[in-house]
């Protein structure tokens, strides 16, 4: 499925703040979206678990920090961040990490096919502020911590086997991975105010072990060209490895990171940016920058970030006002659901079931506005295929 190129500028006058606004791309204008007809159109009421949401969805508590899981022994961690989920015969499993510092690592619930929960367990301990991370086309989990030279682990998702420290991905401030499998590299970013954007390419191909840490070479503009340059010492000491070369491109706060069809995303919390490389002509351009819509557009504190099978981006929010929103294939940027109640916390960890009819997410501090607050929630509706 081929994604167009998304935005470059600004919301349109007269699109509705709650319910969606469309792009325009180089200088000629879109026409204005009109109040609900975002994809999913307007946001109900909340619903019993706070949860506004489109007409046709429901949503449902999987787990409380703290709390056992459904009918299982296993108590949920504290500050869910990010995740992924993965399909387990008939059923699937979505893992979770746990951004607190020390003890940090990650958790995964196991449901059936009709999505009873059926499990839940560790799958990574010991291991310090676990942010984000990525799926790996072999069906791991990269768990990535959000502290100075901090490490990426490579977890499985069945907790059969022991998880794996990933030196070779670098020690710096990791926060997300999306793996590419047509060029054989993992993208990386970094959550500082002058982070990096880089990709890890193993020597083999499935076996993070060893290989090299590139960085991401550009100019200051927003859109341009780019190349990639090995990182000569990726332990990050005594030279940060965003210092180790000349012309490597600063990025202000790198949060979410997703690859499909040869583009990768990748948002940036400081400036309210999503970030589009275009692989095939190694040209890089924004496809959402909040501030140049006016305060018009649902989108603000960029977090987290996903992708359904209709070409949809799905962007949690760090701030704003907890929300998830859409960005379209053909531009137009919408909420698809907010949470009321929760404005000291922030959305976490989207992904979808394999068959792309639940999303699940977590609110990392909840209504306490605490790590011990956290709630991890699965929506299910007519999602777009």
């Amino acid at each position: 499925m081929e994604r167009r190129h998304l935005l470059r500028a600004a919301v349109l006058g007269g699109a509705s703040a709650a319910l969606g606004g469309t792009l325009w791309r180089g200088a000629a204008y879109a026409a204005p979206a009109q109040p609900g007809t975002g994809p999913y159109g307007p946001l109900g009421s909340p619903d019993a678990n706070g949860i506004r949401l489109p007409a046709g969805f429901t949503s449902r508590v999987i787990a409380r920090s703290g709390q056992r899981v459904g009918s299982t022994s296993y108590t949920w961690h504290n500050a869910p961040d990010g995740g992924a989920c993965y399909a387990d015969g008939t059923g699937w499993i979505y893992v979770s990490n746990s951004e607190i510092n020390p003890s940090g690592g990650a958790s995964a619930v196991r449901f059936s096919s009709t999505g009873a929960i059926t499990g839940a367990y560790r799958i990574l301990s010991g291991t310090r502020q676990n942010c984000a991370g990525g799926k790996t086309p072999w069906n791991t989990w990269l768990s990535c911590e959000e502290v100075s030279l901090g490490y990426v682990y490579e977890t499985d998702p069945w907790g059969t086997n022991a998880a794996v420290q990933r030196a070779a991905m670098g020690r710096f401030k990791h926060e997300a991975a999306a793996a590419d499998p047509v060029r054989g590299v993992i993208y990386l970013t970094e959550d500082e105010t002058n982070g990096r954007f880089y990709r890890f390419v193993p020597t083999t191909w499935g076996n993070l072990s060893s290989g090299r840490l590139q960085v991401m070479v550009a100019g200051s503009a927003t859109s341009g060209s780019f190349t990639w340059a090995d990182i000569p010492d990726p332990d990050g000491s005594p030279t940060a490895t965003r210092s180790q070369v000349s012309g490597s491109k600063s990025f202000n706060g790198g949060e979410g990171c997703h690859y499909a069809n040869d583009t990768v995303w990748f948002t940036t919390k400081g400036d309210n940016r999503v970030w589009q490389l275009n692989l095939l002509d190694d040209t890089y351009e924004l496809a959402y920058d909040d501030s140049l819509v006016n305060g018009t557009a649902p989108l603000t504190g960029v977090d987290n970030i996903t992708g359904a099978s209709s070409g949809d981006l799905f962007v949690a929010e760090d701030g704003g006002t907890m929300e998830i929103c859409v960005i379209t294939p053909d531009d137009v940027v919408a909420s698809f659901l907010r949470i009321d109640g929760q404005s000291a916390s922030e959305i976490t960890g989207p992904a979808f079931s394999p068959d792309g009819t639940r999303l699940y997410f977590s609110s990392q501090r909840g209504t306490n506005g605490s790590s011990s607050g956290g709630i991890t929630y699965e929506v299910t509706g007519p999602f777009r295929s």
